[in-house]
């Protein structure tokens, strides 16, 4: 799970706790990236070829979604290139902003209930037991992470870990920087902000990570 931090303050203290572990006085480079408000998932690869999918559920356990993730297009049923022997991929399945309108006018359109917002839209969307509903539903998804990773070398900073995943053709998120300090971090969060009515989407904060693998 990651720490929340509401304020600058809080921030700085983070990276005061991440430089005190690392043993680095000076600064650590982050990579930061919008929080997204959706649903997290973990894709299972073997081989290249998605076999399992499921939602995050409880931390240790979550829902079998396989066949409703094969539904969504920017989902990939087969990785491009040599992927690993077996790779678990983490990321968010979200509703765009557009999409959800979009749902919500046919729902008008029929006098059906309304979605309440694209995150409960999306989480019910996933969680259909016919999958042909699911599949006309607008969703989406990006990757942020692995976890499970064998056959070939692992990347060795988290800015490579994102560029190999993009390279398999698994999505990530155009809006990610990499940032030399916390200060960059505060600035980066702060012009987020300023644009927050214009992203695609849905966020409910930012994400800053170590640019090393697995450190956050």
């Amino acid at each position: 799970s990651l720490d929340n931090a509401f304020a600058d303050e809080e921030v700085l203290d983070f990276d005061r706790r991440v430089r005190e572990r690392l043993g680095d006085p000076v600064a650590v480079e982050y990579c930061a990236e919008p929080k997204l408000d959706g649903l997290a998932v973990s894709l299972r690869y073997e081989h290249g070829v998605l076999a399992h999918a499921a939602t995050r559920g409880d931390g240790l356990s979550g829902e079998d979604v396989t066949t409703n993730v094969r539904t969504i297009r920017s989902v990939p049923l087969r990785l491009t290139g040599a992927a690993p022997a077996e790779l678990e991929v983490r990321g968010e399945v979200f509703m765009p902003l557009a999409g959800f309108q979009r749902l919500n006018a046919a729902a008008a359109a029929a006098g059906d209930k309304l979605f309440v917002n694209p995150r409960n839209a999306a989480a019910g969307a996933l969680r259909q037991l016919d999958p042909a509903v699911t599949a006309r539903r607008p969703l989406a998804v990006f990757f942020y992470g692995a976890g499970l990773w064998r056959g070939t070398q692992e990347p060795t900073s988290h800015r490579q870990l994102l560029a190999q995943l993009a390279a398999w053709g698994l999505r990530v998120n155009p809006e990610t920087r990499v940032l030399a300090d916390i200060q960059r971090c505060l600035d980066y969060y702060r012009q987020l902000a300023a644009r927050r009515q214009e992203l695609p989407y849905q966020i409910d904060g930012v994400v800053y990570k170590v640019n090393a693998r697995n450190d956050q």
